[in-house]
């Protein structure tokens, strides 16, 4: 081993240890959820604090799943998410290939028409998407959560730029072989840049699971809820919550192990698409 190589070994150290450090801080707080879950009140409040559980509560995890259908929350948050992230793809696909291969007057306009629709915040969209979906008779239907959720900005924006970067000279050789905007679109532009769609898939995902806040507003039946809308109804019905939070944190725990399990099954394209520069060659 080179001198050269033994002056980067204290570097390369100090870099993981910093690494290691910010990442415990990062998982830190599901690490002390799932610890949470699985001990008893007395523990949880104990002072001084206690970091482990004297005896695994694990009946906590049936008592909260009894005491709420977070079987059909996650279910509910799982279908709409899928099938919006579906749409969003198709849409932005459709889209960005418009946007990066069509030759139209206003594209430049276009783009920074929909750039600037991202700047609005959420909630004054509220009152005008609200109206819209009452006209259209989906309040209180998951219907209503998807059709208000398949347009995205930021998949339209990711994937016009992953887009940006196939080679030209493999499109003008597909219209030279006679193929047409929709094969060149999805056996071409789509496949090669197939890495960076399931990172912005995946981004979205994570993104419709977790909403809140307009699912609530627009969604009352108990049915229909999604898992955060079950999980603040959960935490509320409780009233003097402070004797239930094991339970709590038994909930949170089924709220976020299907992300979990989602980012453990296919890190590896998640990793790939966020180091590509937008191409798999």
């Amino acid at each position: 081993m080179g001198t050269t190589t033994w002056r980067r070994v204290p570097k390369r150290m100090l870099l993981y240890s910093a690494l290691g450090v910010v990442s415990l801080i990062m998982i830190f707080p599901f690490i002390w959820m799932i610890l949470s879950a699985l001990k008893t009140s007395e523990e949880i409040f104990a002072i001084p604090l206690t970091w482990l559980p004297e005896s695994p509560q694990w009946q906590n995890f049936g008592e909260a799943m009894n005491m709420a259908p977070f079987g059909l929350f996650i279910w509910n948050s799982v279908f709409t998410a899928v099938v919006i992230v579906f749409f969003q793809i198709i849409l932005s696909c459709m889209l960005a290939y418009a946007l990066t291969q069509v030759k139209f007057w206003g594209q430049n306009l276009l783009f920074m028409a929909i750039l600037g629709s991202y700047m609005l915040p959420a909630a004054a969209t509220y009152v005008p998407s609200y109206v819209i979906l009452a006209n259209l008779g989906l309040l209180d239907t998951l219907s209503g959560i998807i059709v208000s959720n398949v347009a995205s900005v930021f998949c339209i924006f990711m994937i016009r730029q992953a887009f940006l970067q196939v080679p030209k000279e493999l499109i003008e050789a597909a219209r030279a072989d006679g193929a047409g905007d929709w094969k060149i679109l999805w056996k071409i532009m789509f496949p090669l840049a197939k890495s960076s769609i399931l990172t912005v898939a995946l981004i979205s995902f994570v993104q419709m699971y977790n909403n809140y806040l307009w699912p609530s507003l627009i969604v009352q039946s108990e049915e229909k809820y999604l898992i955060t809308v079950g999980l603040r109804q959960f935490f509320t019905d409780q009233g003097t919550f402070a004797s239930q939070w094991p339970l709590i944190m038994a909930a949170n725990v089924f709220a976020v192990a299907p992300l979990l399990i989602m980012f453990i099954v296919l890190q590896k394209w998640f990793v790939r698409g966020i180091s590509d520069n937008g191409v798999k060659g």
